[in-house]
């Protein structure tokens, strides 16, 4: 069963992290725009720090810094130091290149919706239940 499952995950996040549907930006920086993006709306004055996204990813701050420094590059983000407290890096996203994000986002959110229509609201239902149960149980078990 072990393997079944693992196949049947590579399988859809292979589909869904595939090159003609995330041509725009890697998975990372993908994700880092979304937590961003999720961010912005909720508190706009309120930036989130490097930390706090090495946190939500399970990223090592090598590697975020090296994500965030090609982000910032491309435009997508920028990065201040906290005036509070000089040790915290504060990420925004810059808002003038939000397209580059968003056009992806709904490229991805086509194809869920496509997906969606094919299996039925019920088991959608079912689908976001059981990820929800697997990825908290992870969590758990990773800890």
């Amino acid at each position: 069963m072990n393997e079944k499952l693992l196949e049947a995950w590579l399988k859809l996040t292979t589909a869904i992290v595939n090159e003609r549907v995330v041509s725009d930006l890697p998975y990372n920086e993908s994700v880092i725009c979304n937590i961003l993006y999720k961010n912005h709306c909720r508190t706009p004055d309120s930036p989130i720090t490097a930390t706090d996204l090495c946190q939500k990813m399970k990223m090592q701050k090598s590697q975020m810094n090296r994500t965030l420094s090609s982000m910032e590059e491309k435009g997508l983000i920028c990065r201040e130091r906290s005036l509070t407290d000089r040790r915290q890096v504060l990420v925004r996203l810059n808002m003038d290149q939000l397209e580059v994000y968003q056009g992806q986002h709904e490229r991805i959110l086509a194809l869920i919706d496509r997906l969606l229509e094919q299996i039925g609201p019920e088991k959608a239902e079912d689908i976001v239940d059981m990820f929800t149960q697997i990825a908290n149980t992870a969590e758990e078990i990773i800890k």
